[in-house]
């Protein structure tokens, strides 16, 4: 799933590669990806793309007055895939890969695409961001607070630090991925309670939240979007690593795995060596 780093990298792709750009329409394959009627999605037809952006996890494509909007879900299974020419034939409602296609006027467009059986997709077209309901509910973005205010929000909902951190309320752009990254370079470990965390940890953790986020943003602007998803695991210490050694201190890293997902930490970093529990309800926090 595309965090922080990879939605800004796909905004500043689309500045780049489709503003200025007239939308000849868009066409919607998967009708249940579209939560919004008002305005129309032909409402988007003839308007001009005048920029992208991003809010938490969220890609904003401006379009003249309206946005279109798509939810950080649709890429679990999916991608935005830009083409420099595309099929004349208008998409039919059915069960292939693309959800959404969107055409210019040059003949190129993109389609955001959602494969396997979980159709999360979300898309939206509105006249205010803040129209969509996950918008309106994001807490600071996690490149744009200061410290303290990081430290209040995280101290906000009292929980293990892993969970919390990536509560788009509380903290706008980090993942699952991210997370670990974080909380490795901090060396903090992730089942530490958000309120009980001492001051100088918190300064680690803010600072290595900037840095980890800012040195991924530098990776991933200026890649293509079909490069981002190969940029985000090259530059990875700890996630999706478990069994490899830790290129920080060479210790086996290790992973905690619940129903439906999982995390990769470094003893030798965070925990002092301990080993966490691979269970919902392990109580080691240092």
């Amino acid at each position: 799933m595309p965090e922080l780093p990879e939605v800004e990298a796909l905004a500043a792709y689309l500045r780049d590669r489709a503003a200025g750009h007239r939308v000849e329409r868009i066409d919607l394959a998967a009708i249940s990806a579209l939560k919004t009627f008002d305005p129309p999605l032909s409402a988007a037809n003839g308007r001009t793309i005048t920029g992208a952006d991003r809010h938490g996890k969220f890609l904003d494509i401006e379009l003249d007055g309206v946005s279109c909007i798509s939810s950080p879900t649709w890429a679990r299974a999916g991608w935005l895939h830009y083409r420099d020419a595309l099929a004349p034939a208008p998409l039919r409602p059915g069960k292939g890969p693309i959800a959404l296609r969107v055409r210019l006027d040059d003949g190129s467009g993109f389609d955001l695409t959602e494969a396997g059986t979980q159709k999360k997709l979300a898309a939206y077209l509105v006249t205010d961001p803040k129209a969509v309901p996950g918008v309106s509910r994001l807490g600071p973005d996690a490149l744009g607070v200061s410290r303290d205010e990081f430290a209040a929000a995280l101290k906000t909902r009292r929980g293990q630090v892993k969970g919390v951190i990536k509560e788009q309320e509380v903290l706008a752009g980090i993942g699952n991925a991210y997370s670990d990254e974080i909380l490795h370079a901090a060396k903090l470990s992730p089942f530490a309670i958000t309120d009980r965390i001492p001051e100088e940890a918190m300064d680690r953790l803010y600072t290595a939240t900037r840095e980890v986020l800012t040195r991924a943003v530098e990776r991933s602007v200026g890649q293509r979007a079909a490069e981002l998803k190969g940029e985000k695991r090259a530059g990875l210490n700890v996630h999706a690593r478990n069994g490899l050694p830790c290129p920080v201190c060479g210790e086996t890293i290790r992973e905690v795995s619940y129903a439906d997902s999982s995390f990769q930490y470094c003893p030798g970093c965070q925990t002092g060596g301990k080993p966490l529990a691979d269970r919902r309800l392990s109580r080691l926090i240092r």
